[in-house]
């Protein structure tokens, strides 16, 4: 597995492990629908949240949230409308974006609670 794939892999078990500290209640992990993927589907008190992990050895280059395009997040709507019709879910939805940054030794999570909304088309 080539380098940032791994880095990546560990951001998700990062971000993971941060959303069950804070009580939620994870569903799926990487799941896929079509060629669409979600990072995580987790569930809280209000929500069914659709987290998109990004994760990065530094902030040189900018913010990892930054990097949800609007393409990406077309995408990660479709696959959540899809999963949310397939298992008959009638819980409000959030999409939200989780960005970890390693420091060397830990990652750093910054959770952005409803990050974005669905676009209207």
């Amino acid at each position: 597995m080539a380098q940032h794939n791994e880095l990546g892999k560990k951001g998700e078990d990062a971000a993971v492990g941060y959303l069950g500290q804070k009580g939620y209640k994870i569903l799926e992990r990487n799941w896929v629908y079509e060629r669409y993927e979600i990072d995580i589907i987790a569930q809280n008190e209000e929500f069914i949240v659709f987290a998109e992990v990004k994760t990065r050895s530094s902030d040189q280059w900018g913010n990892p949230e930054e990097a949800v395009s609007k393409g990406k997040i077309k995408r990660i709507v479709e696959a959540a409308d899809f999963y949310l019709n397939v298992n008959d879910i009638e819980c409000p939805a959030r999409f939200d974006v989780v960005a970890a940054i390693w420091d060397g030794q830990k990652f750093n999570i910054d959770h952005i609670d409803d990050a974005f909304l669905a676009p209207v088309n």
